[in-house]
């Protein structure tokens, strides 16, 4: 009997699991799957949000959302065939799904993190992930000193930076 209460348990616990990984949480597999995801599960691959979630606890202070909107904004989580995203550079310069140019990528690419290339390369998401979330560190969100500056460190452009902050806001 107890093997039977055990092995029940242990499928209930991977099917929540498996339907939290999915990005429809507890609240759908408790109350029958009518509980709608939230708008970065239904928006940003599984893989990216998880991504931006980890690259985002590198640094205290820094919202898993403001990596998540840049990299929205910069090539839809790296789903954009646009010039640059996947190789080569855009007109600006900008390489890989958080849009850096060369020398800034540079800058920020070590350490590698696990499961990233080796050598960096700004195409690879956990590399790019990474090396964004320690540029925005660097220069303001550690311990949420001062993102706005952060952000627009990362692009001069002060629409740029409303727009991530709004993004990052409906991300929450």
């Amino acid at each position: 009997m107890t093997v039977i209460v055990v092995a029940g348990a242990a499928v209930m616990l991977l099917v929540v699991i498996i339907a939290t990984a999915a990005g429809a949480g507890l609240e759908a597999v408790l109350l029958g799957g009518d509980v709608a995801p939230s708008p970065a599960a239904a928006a940003i691959p599984p893989a990216m949000l998880a991504l931006y979630e980890e690259a985002a606890i590198t640094c205290p202070g820094l919202p898993w959302t403001v990596l998540a909107a840049i990299g929205t904004i910069e090539s839809d989580n790296g789903t954009s065939n646009l010039p640059g995203v996947h190789s080569g550079a855009n007109s600006a310069g900008a390489e890989g799904p958080m849009q850096f140019e060369t020398a800034t990528f540079a800058a920020y690419d070590e350490p590698v993190p696990p499961g990233g290339a080796d050598p960096p390369s700004p195409y690879d998401a956990i590399d790019a992930v990474y090396a964004a979330a320690r540029m925005l560190c660097t220069n303001g969100a550690r311990d949420g000193a001062n993102l706005r500056a952060a952000v627009f460190d990362y692009n001069h452009d002060q629409t740029y930076v409303s727009e991530v902050l709004s993004l990052a806001s409906k991300y929450e």
